[in-house]
């Protein structure tokens, strides 16, 4: 179309405009940040005691407005990163427009664009074919149609379908919102919250913590206002000061912001997270299945010989049939395109038509090719020698010794059939026997050693010679690579193959459909999978593994499917991206256990002031002071710490296991010390401010007991922001203008050193429940 043409059609609207965003609006970011429910209870709460009095109460609102916009800062940074990567990451169709083929975006196709397609490329909207060589499309993420499709001129084409085989174009009948992917989903935002442990468990937490309040903040102002004889401003503090520690409303921030600054962190090392949430499933991940081509080597190889097995064809005639089949594939792949440059065309005598393209599930392409020394349309095929010849040849064991030095064999065969006969391999008589070098990645021995320090299981899948990807996987150190299983003869379901994909290390001679079911048979047996690739033939098993990681400069397809992209095809991030995951599941567990003893606590607390008919111990400002120094200000240095420990499963079981009996232990003690403050002071007037500073001192103990625990393993700055925690307690007891502030101030020596008793004896069990959970 002529660029005239091409803006007519933008202008009536007939243009692929579904955005394709990668994250969330900032609109959206913000609104989900402010408009929460625990925001909503605590603004109401605040609202109250600006009421009723006195502002320093109401501390706990600065602390809402400096939490949500820390979360809205964070998002934000993260989403601007994820956007531009995204932009470098994205597909770029190749358009013909005014006579001539350039790549545009996605976004820029309109109606009657007549867009080319190769192999791995993506069909980003409906079509009808106009040309095709040998066009196989993969429906299969749409149709659930398993077997690529062979299109002809005048067949439909459906948007996020991709192309396995051949080339073609064809011509855009619907874009935008007609398209048929984008009615099928809403592909117009990739920010999908897939299945996420961590968030469904903490809402799980929170629903229950969301239901306990009502009666709880019922029996708290019964108990002051009847049973005290409190006034309601008096009783309406207290209450407020028992239902703001219930809610855990840093935990769900903090989350957020952890996995914001993951997904920053690894944008810096040019990592692009399609779905935030897969940086939790990547600390999960136990068992990584790794592509060979692409992954363990570099993309590249290099022709090294080819080795005439056949006396009646001459050297120089082989060299010609490789350059001829190279000129017949459009986009030839990393294989053929060494072949062609090792091989120059150099006289053209030889014409290739019908040609069969490359094929990851039938592994050879050939064509027919006419001239004096191809014959009179003879059949040319090339590809694996151990699929192009019958078992027992001895050109196999020739192709196994060269497969053993790690070298890469493809067979040039003469087939008396056409190229696209079902049976064109009968009978085929080898020609010459073609030797590529892989070139190995730099970083690949050390990748794969981390993997093997983390206990992490890696499989190298393959669809190359088994001995020769074993061989490859050898001189990089990887056990278990001396044993390669070769897939033909592995059974035809998930859980038959099973045992085998368990159990063995390397495998050769992999379809894409088994790679499919690979991936499957070690998902049911309870692994957590980890799939790489860059090519077509990976689409599949990328799409069913939990975490799929795609190589940048891969095909569309592959990009289009996987949670993660190494936009600089970098496999030494790898270890850097499964540690992120690490890290950031690791430290949000961490900081769980402390905010949800904190709700324990707080929950027992309210229980035993209506039940015993005592004033409630606390106001707001008490319990704004302990979980600024106990929990806020420490769970943000340790939500971002490093860390490297696999995630385990059962999230929420896990941390009620400590958070659960260290919670009542905690209330229970500042109970017991407020009681015995009681009995000390006796009825003296003006005491309630020393009996209060007693229980406020015993939990202050037994909270910080518990964040030694948390911030274990013990490092230098873990040491100093314990410390640090501690001398502000120490403060706000010493500086008169803060004892005044907070209604802080111990009287005499019994009760206060009663106090430290009761919190020591605490802390012992704490420690105890801790070491017998086994989590020490």
């Amino acid at each position: 179309m002529s660029p005239e043409e091409v803006a007519a059609r933008v202008a009536r609207g007939d243009v692929n405009d579904v955005p394709a965003r990668s994250s969330r609006s900032v609109r959206e970011i913000v609104r989900a940040n402010v408009l929460t429910r625990f925001n909503a209870i605590l603004g109401v709460l605040f609202l109250i005691v600006l009421v009723v009095g006195p502002v320093q109460d109401g501390l706990f609102g600065v602390v809402i407005v400096a939490n949500t916009a820390i979360g809205i800062v964070q998002e934000v940074r993260a989403k601007r990163t994820l956007d531009g990567l995204a932009v470098v990451g994205e597909a770029r169709p190749v358009v013909r427009r005014d006579g001539v083929a350039r790549p545009v975006a996605a976004s820029a196709i309109v109606l009657d664009d007549v867009i080319e397609l190769g192999p791995g490329d993506k069909c980003v909207v409906d079509g009808r074919v106009t040309a095709a060589d040998g066009l196989e499309i993969d429906e299969s993420l749409l149709t659930g149609e398993a077997d690529p499709v062979h299109k002809r001129p005048g067949d439909p084409v459906l948007s996020g379908s991709f192309v396995v085989a051949g080339s073609g174009a064809f011509t855009a009948t619907r874009v935008g919102r007609e398209a048929y992917a984008a009615q099928l989903a809403e592909e117009a935002s990739r920010f999908t919250l897939v299945r996420s442990e961590l968030r469904s468990g903490i809402s799980e937490i929170l629903r229950y913590v969301t239901w306990m309040m009502v009666p709880v903040a019922v029996g708290l102002v019964a108990s002051q206002l009847y049973v005290q004889r409190h006034d309601w401003r008096e009783a309406v503090r207290r209450m407020v000061g028992g239902i703001v520690p219930m809610v855990p409303e840093g935990l769900v921030l903090l989350t957020s912001v952890a996995f914001a600054i993951g997904v920053v962190r690894l944008g810096r090392r040019r990592c692009l997270v399609q779905e935030l949430p897969a940086i939790e499933g990547l600390a999960r991940v136990d068992t990584v299945c790794l592509d060979k081509t692409g992954t363990l080597t570099e993309g590249g190889m290099a022709l090294t010989e080819v080795r005439t097995v056949d006396d009646a064809v001459a050297d120089a005639d082989v060299r010609e049939v490789l350059a001829a089949l190279g000129r017949a594939e459009p986009r030839p792949n990393a294989s053929l395109r060494a072949i062609v440059d090792g091989c120059p065309d150099g006289s053209g005598r030889l014409r290739p038509a019908d040609a069969l393209p490359f094929s990851s599930a039938r592994k050879y392409s050939g064509a027919r090719l006419s001239g004096p020394d191809g014959g009179d349309g003879a059949t040319w095929l090339l590809g694996a020698p151990d699929v192009l010849l019958p078992p027992g040849d001895p050109r196999l064991a020739e192709a196994d010794a060269l497969g053993a030095r790690g070298l890469r064999v493809l067979l040039l065969a003469r087939s008396g059939r056409a190229p696209h006969d079902p049976r064109v391999t009968q009978g085929a008589r080898p020609a010459a026997l073609v030797v590529l070098e892989q070139r190995l990645r730099g970083d690949a021995a050390e990748t794969l050693a981390y993997f093997a320090r983390q206990r992490v299981a890696a499989k190298v899948i393959s669809g190359d010679n088994a001995v020769s990807v074993g061989a490859v996987a050898a001189r990089l150190g990887l056990a278990g690579a001396d044993e390669p299983v070769d897939a033909r003869g592995l059974p035809g379901t998930p859980d038959a193959m099973a045992p085998a994909v368990e159990r063995g290390t390397v495998f050769g001679r992999v379809t894409p459909r088994q790679k499919h079911d690979m991936v499957t048979a070690l998902r049911s047996r309870g692994h957590v999978v980890a799939m790489t690739g860059d090519g077509v033939n990976d689409v599949l098993a990328l799409k069913e593994a939990d975490i799929g990681v795609a190589m940048g400069s891969g095909s569309a397809a592959t990009r289009a499917v996987a949670q993660i992209v190494l936009l600089d095809d970098g496999f030494s991030a790898l270890p850097s991206v499964v540690a992120e995951g690490r890290r950031v599941i690791g430290n949000i567990t961490r900081v769980s256990r402390l905010f949800l003893t904190k709700t324990v606590y707080s929950v027992l607390l309210a229980l035993l002031v209506v039940v015993s008919r005592v004033p409630y111990p606390f106001l707001p400002r008490h319990l704004t002071l302990l979980s600024t120094l106990t929990i806020g200000v420490p769970s943000f240095f340790l939500a971002l710490a490093p860390g490297d420990e696999r995630a385990r499963p059962r999230f929420v079981r896990r941390v009620m296991r400590f958070a659960l009996p260290a919670g009542v232990v905690a209330g229970a003690a500042a109970f017991a010390s407020y009681v015995m403050a009681r009995a000390v002071y006796g009825g003296a007037a003006g005491t309630r401010e020393a009996q209060t500073s007693a229980a406020t001192l015993t939990l202050f103990v037994v909270s910080m007991w518990v964040l030694t625990i948390v911030a274990r393993p013990w490092t230098w700055w873990r040491v100093l922001l314990v410390a640090a925690m501690a001398a502000g307690f120490v403060v706000v007891l010493a500086v008169p203008v803060l004892q005044r502030f907070f209604a802080l101030r111990l009287v005499g020596a019994e009760a206060p050193w009663g106090a430290a008793g009761i919190g020591a004896v605490a802390c012992l069990v704490v420690e105890a429940v801790w070491r017998r959970n086994g989590e020490g």
